[in-house]
This record gives C-alpha cells, sequence and structure tokens, in this order.
C-alpha cells in the first residue's frame, strides 16, 4: 500500500499525547481524592460515576483521531498501468537561434518573444507530437518529436543563442533537416512551424520550399520583430552593440517577405508575433486540416483508492464516543419539552380546515374571524403569515376592505416569495376599492360583464367632482386626496407582486388598469382646473379689486376710492355683495372690513363675501393640484 501524503503521518503524535495527558491526569486526580478524605469515608462522602464509560469514550476519541489521519494520507494501491490511445499529428517546431534574435525592438527581446509563443502553443496542442529543431549558422535537432510536452518545455526553457556552433542564420538548412527529420516518421501530411526574424538567410529558399511541398511539410511561419528594428547587442564590441566592418552598429529588421514566400510556396501560412494574431489558436486551426494518427499516448498507473477503509470506521467511533460519553441524566426533559414546542397544535389545524371551508361557502365574517384568531395564537412567524393572508382575503371578498388592508399590512412580512406577492396583490385590490368606494360610492364589481368602461368612469368621475364643487366644507378635496392617494400605493403593491412572483398576469392587469384611471382622473381634474381659472374675473387697474360702497353711503355702485365704473358693467363679485347685502339686510350702512380688499376672492378660502359659484370653483382648482405626481407605467 502506498501514501500520497505521508507527511500526514507526523500528526499521529497527537493521540499519543493526549493519551499520555489523560493517564497523567487521572493519577493526579486520584491523588487529590486519597487526600480529601480517608479511604473508608469517601464511598460515603463522595458519589462518584464510574470511569469505564469514560475510558472507554475516551479510546473511541482516540481511534478516530489515528483513522481521520491515516484518510488524510490517502492510502492507494497500485492496479497496473494502462496507454492510452490517441488521435496526433507531427508537429516540429524550428526555432532561430541567431544573435540578432536578442534584438530588443519586441519586449523582452525576440527569442524570449518566441519561447512565450511556442509555451501557448505546447499548451493548444496537448495531445501532437511536438519536437524542437535549433538553427542559426547550422541547424540540429534538439528535442525529438514526443508527446511528453514536459520534456519539450525543459528544453524550450534552456535553449538560447549560445547552444548554436555556428554563427548566421541558415534557415535553408533547417527546413532540409525538418524534412528529413519529418519523413522518417511515414506520414504523409506533417507541419513546420517556424520562429524567425527571417533575416541573413543563407541560400536560395525556392528550392527548398518546393521539396517541402512533395514531401507534405506546411510550413507555418512566425515573424518576431519589427520592420524598424533596433540594434543587434553583443557584449563583445564597445557599447554592447555588433559593429559590422565599416565600424557602424548593426541595426536587424524583421524580413517578412522571406518567410511569407516560405509558407505560402508549401500552402502555409505566416503572421507576425506582433499583429495581434493569437499564434496558438493560428497554428491549432492550421494543423487540423492534417491527417491524424493513432499512437500510443502516454502510461497511466491505476490505483485503487483506499482511505475510506480509514475514514468511515473513524465516524463510526466519533459517533460512538459522544454518545458513550454523554450524560443523559437531563436529556429527557429537555427533549420533551422541545418535542411539545414543536407538536402542531390539532385544534390549529381543524380551525384552519373550517376558515378555509367559510371562505369558499362565501361566508367571509366567520372566516375572517378565524384567521385572526389563528394569527394570534400560533408561534410561528410564517403560519401567522399566512393566517394574515387569509384574514385578509376573506376580508376583502367581504366588503370589508379596511380590516382587509389591516390584515394585508401584517402579512407583508413573510418570508415566502408566493405568500409575500400574494399579500402585495391583496392589498393593492384593498386600496384600489377603498378608492373606488370613495368615487363611485360602491365597491367595484368583480362581474368581468358589469366592469364600467372609460364613458361610464368618466360619467362617475365627473359626478364626483360636481359634488366636491357643491359642498360646504373641505372634506370633500381630502377625500380625493386620499382615493389618490390609494390608487398610488396600490400601483406600487402591484409592482412588488411582479417583483415577488414572475408573469404574474393579475398584478400586471390591476397595475396597468388602475394607472389608466389615474390619468383619466387628472384629466378631468386638469379641465375643471381650467374652467375654474377662466371663469374667475381679473382684477381692474387701479381698482381694489372689489367695488364696496363707503361707510353709510350704502350705494353699491360707488368705488370705495371714489371712481365711478360704468353701472351696466358690474363684476361677478358687486353682484355677490349685493346679494349678500340684501341677505343680511344691512342697507350698506354697516362698515366692511377693508384688511379684505385688493386681493382677488378667488383665491380666498374663508372670505365671506365669496358667492357659492366662486367657492366651489376655488375647491376644483385646489382639488386638481392634489395629485402626487402622475404615476407613469414602469
Amino acid at each position: 500500500m502506498n501514501l500520497a501524503h505521508p507527511t500526514w503521518l507526523f500528526a499521529l503524535t497527537l493521540p499519543i499525547i493526549l493519551a499520555v495527558l489523560a493517564v497523567v491526569i487521572a493519577r493526579f486526580r486520584r491523588s487529590q481524592w486519597q487526600a480529601f478524605a480517608a479511604d473508608r469515608l469517601r464511598p460515603i462522602l463522595i458519589k462518584r460515576r464510574s470511569p469505564l464509560a469514560r475510558w472507554i469514550s475516551f479510546s473511541l476519541l482516540l481511534l478516530a483521531c489515528i483513522g481521520l489521519v491515516t484518510a488524510l494520507t490517502r492510502p492507494h494501491e497500485k492496479a497496473g498501468t494502462r496507454e492510452e490511445k490517441i488521435l496526433s499529428r507531427n508537429v516540429l517546431i524550428a526555432l532561430d537561434l541567431s544573435r540578432s534574435m536578442r534584438v530588443q525592438d519586441v519586449k523582452p527581446d525576440r527569442l524570449s518573444r518566441a519561447k512565450i509563443a511556442i509555451y501557448e502553443l505546447l499548451e493548444e496542442l496537448p495531445n501532437e507530437r511536438v519536437g524542437i529543431i535549433g538553427f542559426a549558422g547550422s541547424a540540429y535537432v534538439y528535442a525529438p518529436l514526443t508527446v511528453d510536452h514536459a520534456a519539450v518545455r525543459q528544453t524550450i526553457e534552456q535553449i538560447d543563442e549560445n547552444w548554436a556552433t555556428l554563427g548566421g542564420s541558415n534557415l535553408k538548412e533547417a527546413v532540409e533537416l525538418a524534412i528529413d527529420t519529418l519523413k522518417k516518421t511515414g506520414q504523409k501530411q506533417n507541419a513546420l512551424v517556424i520562429f524567425s526574424d527571417g533575416e541573413k538567410h543563407d541560400g536560395s529558399l525556392d528550392d527548398i520550399a518546393s521539396e517541402a511541398k512533395l514531401a507534405g511539410v506546411n510550413i507555418l511561419a512566425i515573424g518576431i520583430g519589427t520592420e524598424n528594428g533596433d540594434y543587434v547587442p553583443n557584449a563583445d564590441f564597445p557599447g554592447n552593440r555588433m559593429i559590422d566592418e565599416n565600424g557602424q552598429p548593426v541595426i536587424s529588421r524583421l524580413q517578412p517577405e522571406v518567410l511569407r514566400n516560405l509558407a505560402e510556396a508549401t500552402s502555409g501560412k505566416y503572421t507576425a508575433a506582433g499583429s495581434g494574431d493569437d499564434i496558438a489558436s493560428l497554428v491549432k486551426n492550421a494543423i487540423k486540416e492534417l491527417d491524424a494518427f493513432e499512437i500510443e499516448g502516454r502510461q497511466r498507473e491505476i490505483t485503487v483508492e483506499c482511505y475510506q477503509w480509514f475514514l468511515l470506521p473513524a465516524i463510526a467511533f466519533l459517533f460512538a464516543s459522544i454518545i458513550i460519553g454523554t450524560r443523559w441524566r437531563g436529556v429527557g426533559k429537555v427533549a420533551a419539552a422541545l418535542a411539545i414546542f414543536l407538536m402542531p397544535d390539532p385544534s390549529q389545524a381543524d380551525d384552519a380546515k373550517d376558515a378555509a371551508r367559510f371562505l369558499s361557502e362565501k361566508n367571509f365574517t366567520a372566516s375572517s374571524q378565524i384567521y385572526r384568531k389563528l394569527a394570534k395564537e400560533t408561534r410561528s412567524s410564517n403560519l401567522r403569515s399566512r393566517y394574515h393572508l387569509g384574514e385578509g382575503i376573506a376580508s376583502l371578498r367581504g366588503g370589508s376592505f379596511k380590516s382587509a388592508r389591516s390584515a394585508f399590512s401584517k402579512s407583508l412580512d413573510a418570508n415566502n416569495p408566493d405568500v409575500l406577492a400574494e399579500a402585495h396583490l391583496g392589498m393593492a385590490n384593498t386600496l384600489f376599492q377603498l378608492g373606488w368606494l370613495e368615487l363611485a360610492g360602491s365597491a367595484y364589481p368583480q362581474d368581468p360583464k358589469q366592469t364600467p368602461d372609460m364613458a361610464q368612469f368618466d360619467q362617475i368621475a365627473r359626478s364626483r367632482i360636481k359634488k366636491i364643487a357643491e359642498a360646504e366644507d373641505d372634506g370633500e378635496v381630502e377625500k380625493i386626496e386620499a382615493l389618490i392617494t390609494n390608487w398610488t400605493d396600490a400601483v406600487r403593491h402591484c409592482e412588488s407582486a411582479e417583483v415577488q412572483s414572475q408573469n404574474n398576469n393579475a398584478a400586471i392587469n390591476n397595475r396597468q388598469m388602475t394607472i389608466t384611471y389615474l390619468k383619466r382622473l387628472r384629466e378631468l381634474l386638469e379641465e375643471e382646473k381650467e374652467k375654474a381659472q377662466q371663469s374667475c374675473p381679473m382684477p381692474q387697474p387701479g381698482s381694489d379689486g372689489e367695488s364696496e360702497p363707503d361707510e353709510g353711503d350704502g350705494d353699491p355702485d360707488e368705488n370705495q376710492d371714489g371712481d365711478q365704473p360704468n353701472k351696466d358693467s358690474k363684476s361677478p363679485g358687486d353682484k355677490g355683495d349685493e346679494k349678500r347685502d340684501k341677505k343680511d339686510g344691512s342697507d350698506g350702512k354697516e362698515p366692511k372690513p377693508k384688511e379684505d380688499s385688493g386681493n382677488d376672492k378667488c383665491d380666498k378660502a374663508d372670505d365671506p363675501n365669496e358667492t357659492p359659484e366662486k367657492r366651489a370653483r376655488r375647491i376644483l382648482k385646489d382639488s386638481a393640484d392634489l395629485e402626487k405626481g402622475p404615476l407613469t407605467p414602469g
């Protein structure tokens, strides 16, 4: 048996230490008891529990610790090896090792950039046979074709320009070596990936390109560097720059034409490392078109895990230790009390059935009373929310809208999304009914055939607005304000119901209907507001806004300032004053309050001289401003 993590065995010292400490502590406590009382008095004075159960529990705990530690070492047995059959292709990588590959026109330099691209290529081709050819003045196979990519990666990490025995850049010899190597595999289609700057190649490449095409070698050329280039570094020259025979620093530039012509001659592809193309994906897609062949891949060891044989007994020992070491003397009372607390009350179950039955029988009053009683008596918050929801539904159907609003409000603290959605929808329906009751004087009809259309709604709303105009006090305006507030809140509760329950058609339809009624009600109020503004007279220049007779004159046609207006063109305010004077029988001899002069009476709420017609128009104007912001869908 082998262990995958043998270092966990050091943890076995912990159970040994615990066992030693337990023995030492037990002896120390025994000596204390012996010093406390004599042997003959000790059984009388002290009632000690038998230590057997305690020692058994402790021993089982130690065994559980040993089993858990052993399981953590992951013991397993070898059951042999297995070779994997995989489909593969031959991919040979030719890496330029000339001095120009140390130019830093790409970061960190050309050679390092090429190595990074090769690492990415190895990740994308896990099942392909990959080999490495390094070339400068001559070419050499540094890693043969293999599926062991770890070995290829190690070779790439170590290779540099110092591995080349001869300077220069003999690309032709590298291609010839690749063709010979790939021919020996016996496969008709293979790939050659060249990483080079394409500079200073020796010999003509036309013949070798034709030979590669005949041999079935597809060349993928990757240009490393930039066309602007940079100085070639060399520590053997002054300034660490290579100098030519004329004493000028040597500048190396990428020669893409050489690599592109070589790739296109073999139906391959060319790209530059700095062009933004994903080189690994480009090569992977290109070699997918080549014929694959089956090879014997990596050998894998077949192992049988054995940790469960230690883990399961350890868990059993742990539970046994807890059970044996527990004093069960007081547990019975606690368990009984807990069972009594959690046991459902059968009377509550019967009452809930009765409430549901009354609701189906349309005995809404009895159903709501039972649900209210159950909500007060239950200890579960979830059940309490459900009972309040039932109470609200029964009250809503029974027409007790205020009771329904209170019940739905209490059910909004539910944790269940379905209950919460129903609570929001019920609250929205209740608030809409309260608003409709205020507008029409009766509940909104539930029968779709009796649902009022917009023409009927206009008739109901205009009639209600007319009552506001004819009212003696401002209480009717407050009722319109409460109506708008209720419908506004109803829309918000419909939106909350849609959030809790997706595709809630009832909430969507109710929300749209309420918004439609709200918009129409606002339009009607705006119309009345415009009528009120048009009927209010504009104050005349140079007047106090109302022609009142001087004290003692009794002539209603005289202006207070002494002006003589046209007697045939009296303002409505003058007529109202004349009617009030006749009604009061004052004969124009009593003094009038002058603090009201100069103000427009259409804008004063407590003017004693205001006529009923003016007062009605003012109330309509004020009620049109009571809409607390228009509701828009969404």
